[in-house]
This record gives structure tokens, C-alpha cells and sequence, in this order.
């Protein structure tokens, strides 16, 4: 017998509702913070950011590729990586098939990287993604939104929290060919940016949790008997598509 607690159908059921009454609680906020984000200052795009694409190189106001709206995800693969970050190769997995969705609403969806364009075209062709991929090797764009840094001013914030940083950290850097500080000169993140006639604006970013929207895994773990299961480790499960046995 399970030792999780059981109950008639008539107790779940009245258990279910009182969740559902929560659960309805949760969206109506979710659709109150989306407003609130559509609310937030723009803020102007004075330096012109050219990156490489695999049509050449592109200034920003191109890579909206005639669209109004622009949604970046600063992919972890930075200079010195042999090969993607594990977890944003997850992302990147879940946001593939819903670039088309994204073009149907006027919105441009591309992902971005450190590392120069030849590493990332070959990682692109393993893992058989489709959704365009630039890189800003030649460029501050991922310095300037605060997802890249040097590996000194890395090295500065790493070094007194080293033993203090979670399992994932270490795996990830190992996972990807590197050591933790050079792992951790790349941050993962989000973020939009909308086109006014030549005028570009910086509209919203989120790092850290706040990209989980993107992870439809946890969605569907988070309605499960065992839900992420993850205790301790965090993500540490986490693999590139091609790798789980």
C-alpha cells in the first residue's frame, strides 16, 4: 500500500475544488503580472548591436525580420564552451516547434550566444533546431543586458560563493567543456524588444526562475504524483535530448 494519503472520490473531489478555487486564484495574478509587464517603460536602443547570422552579419533593426516585436533567449554558450549549456538545450527543445506561433502574432523569436557563429551552427545541426540562432561575438549586445561577463569580473563574484554555488553549476561547467567561472561568464535569459518605425526600445528581461515559462517539462511534472522530484538538485537531471539513456 502507497503511503501517501488516500481518500473516497468523494473527499478528492472536494479536495480538488478547494485546489481549483486556488489554482484559478494563480492564473487570474498571472494575468495581472502579463498586464503589468505590458505596462513597463520602454527604453530607447542608442548603440547599434550587429550580430552574425547565418545570412551575414545583421544590425538589431534587421533581426526583427520585418515584424514588430522581438523575443530574444540569451542562450548559454559562451566562447570558451565546447558544446550548449544542458538546460537552455532544454529550452531551446521546447521553444523550436512554436517559433511559427510566435511569427503568426507579429513577433520574432531568435536565440543568442557569445560564441562565435560556426560553434553554434554545428551544435544547432546536432540537436536538428530550426529557430535562428545569431551569435554577438563581435558584439556588447550580451554584455550591455547584463547576460554576459568577463571571466575576471566573473571570477571577482564566483571565487568567496564557490563551495556555496549548486550542484548544477559545476555539472553544467563540466557538461559543456569548461570550468565553473568560465561556465558562469554567461547567464541565461529573456528578453523583448519592439520596432517603431528605425527606433528600437528595450522592453522587458527576465534571468534566473523567471525563464521557466519557457520549460514546458515542469509544467507537466508540477501535475504529477512525484512532481519535479528534484530535491537538492536542481536541474541536475537535466540532460541534452541526444544524452538520456
Amino acid at each position: 500500500m502507497t503511503d501517501h494519503k488516500t481518500g473516497t472520490r468523494d473527499e478528492w473531489t472536494a479536495a480538488r475544488e478547494a485546489l481549483l478555487a486556488r489554482e484559478k486564484e494563480h492564473t487570474k495574478l498571472g494575468d495581472e503580472l502579463a498586464r503589468q509587464r505590458g505596462e513597463l517603460p520602454w527604453v530607447s536602443v542608442e548603440k547599434e548591436y550587429r550580430l552574425d547570422t547565418d545570412g551575414g552579419t545583421r544590425t538589431l533593426v534587421e533581426l526583427f525580420d520585418g515584424r514588430p516585436q522581438l523575443a530574444v533567449y540569451h542562450f548559454m554558450f559562451g566562447p570558451d564552451y565546447e558544446a550548449g549549456c544542458p538546460t537552455c538545450s532544454s529550452i531551446a527543445d521546447e521553444v523550436d516547434g512554436v517559433v511559427p506561433h510566435l511569427n503568426a502574432r507579429d513577433l520574432t523569436m531568435l536565440f543568442v550566444s557569445q560564441a562565435p557563429l560556426d560553434k553554434l551552427q554545428a551544435f544547432k545541426r546536432r540537436m536538428g533546431w530550426s529557430f535562428p540562432w545569431v551569435s554577438s561575438a563581435n558584439s556588447d549586445f550580451n554584455f550591455d543586458l547584463g547576460f554576459s561577463s568577463s571571466e575576471e569580473q566573473t571570477r571577482e563574484w564566483v571565487q568567496p560563493i564557490l563551495a556555496q554555488l549548486p550542484p548544477v553549476a559545476e555539472r553544467n561547467a563540466g557538461e559543456t567543456g569548461t570550468d565553473v567561472v568560465r561556465y558562469l561568464t554567461q547567464a541565461h535569459g529573456f528578453s523583448t524588444f519592439a520596432l517603431d518605425g528605425d527606433s528600437v526600445y528595450h522592453t522587458y528581461s527576465t534571468g534566473g526562475r523567471g525563464v521557466e515559462f519557457l520549460m514546458g517539462c515542469y509544467g507537466i511534472l508540477d501535475r504529477t504524483p512525484r512532481g519535479r522530484d528534484e530535491g537538492n538538485d536542481f536541474q541536475v537531471w537535466i540532460r541534452r535530448h541526444d544524452e538520456y539513456e
